[in-house]
């Protein structure tokens, strides 16, 4: 029984280094990969407060804007673009955005998706959610043509009135160890949103109009956000790749020290009973 056991745990020590040895080289993996989404991150983050520094600088110098983009509207339909990975193995990074949209979701009815990964999809699909769009395969290297063909269908289907308001929910990129899920309201545009500013500009016009200049700028802010959140995600799921495999790889060497022990323990019993029969037989015959 001694044989038995020591050659069982020796089985399960082996499995378990193997499992090590991936999560190990998946961890350097994500390293490498987080690297280089932090940079897109860093890059893109001054274009976006452009954008959005020039919406607020017109939403608070002219009174009285008339646009189909600051509409209210009675809602009937809201659309949620979520943001999750294509891959698994990202510790809660999936759940927990997820978590956060159906929190501002207050009831399934009158609420469609844009899912951009697909485990936010495979998620909204199986529970029968109505779903205006799925975007798959760009969550770790998006593009800035991603955040555009997105933001085309929004857009599409806010001018047609098939939806009547649309939220970004993401993971902001915090550190390599913290991320936080986050919720923006990008349609219709709120004034009251955008009055706080850091510098006054009195003598300001725009030519032709703020309507025709917010026909061009709007498109262009829903993009940029939509990207910047796309990198921040990107850089997130990187992130918490990154800690799952750590720690799954620090389990492993911990499992594996405890077997070794266990090991050691059952080989060492082997050994005094087989010493204790010899004596024994010695013994018997004297």
């Amino acid at each position: 029984m001694a044989g038995m056991g020591m050659r069982d745990i020796k089985r399960r020590i082996k499995s378990v280094n193997s499992t090590k040895q991936i999560t190990k080289a998946m961890e350097l993996v994500s390293s490498a990969k987080l690297r280089r989404a932090r940079e897109r991150a860093e890059r893109s983050r001054p274009y976006f407060h452009t954008i959005q520094d020039t919406v607020k600088d017109i939403f608070s110098n002219v009174k009285g804007i008339k646009h189909k983009f600051l509409e209210k509207r009675d809602i009937k339909r809201s659309c949620y673009i979520v943001i999750t990975a294509d891959r698994g193995l990202c510790g809660g990074y999936n759940i927990n955005v997820i978590k956060k949209a159906l929190e501002n979701m207050e009831q399934k009815q009158g609420v469609s998706v844009v899912a951009v990964g697909s485990k936010g999809r495979d998620y909204f699909r199986n529970r029968k959610y109505e779903l205006d769009g799925e975007f798959i395969h760009i969550s770790e290297k998006p593009t800035y043509s991603d955040a555009k063909k997105i933001s085309n269908l929004v857009l599409k289907l806010y001018e047609k009135k098939m939806i009547d308001e649309v939220y970004l929910v993401y993971t902001q990129f915090i550190s390599t160890v913290s991320q936080k899920p986050e919720v923006i309201k990008l349609l219709p545009l709120s004034m009251d949103d955008n009055t706080e500013k850091k510098e006054s500009f009195e003598y300001v016009s725009y030519d032709p109009s703020p309507e025709s200049l917010l026909n061009y700028i709007v498109p262009k802010y829903i993009e940029s956000t939509i990207y910047g959140a796309l990198v921040e995600a990107s850089a997130s799921e990187q992130g918490a790749r990154r800690v799952a495999m750590e720690n799954a790889t620090d389990n492993a060497e911990e499992m594996i020290s405890k077997l070794t022990l266990n090991y050691n323990r059952a080989r060492q019993a082997a050994i005094t009973q087989e010493i204790a029969e010899i004596v024994g037989g010695a013994e018997a015959l004297k």
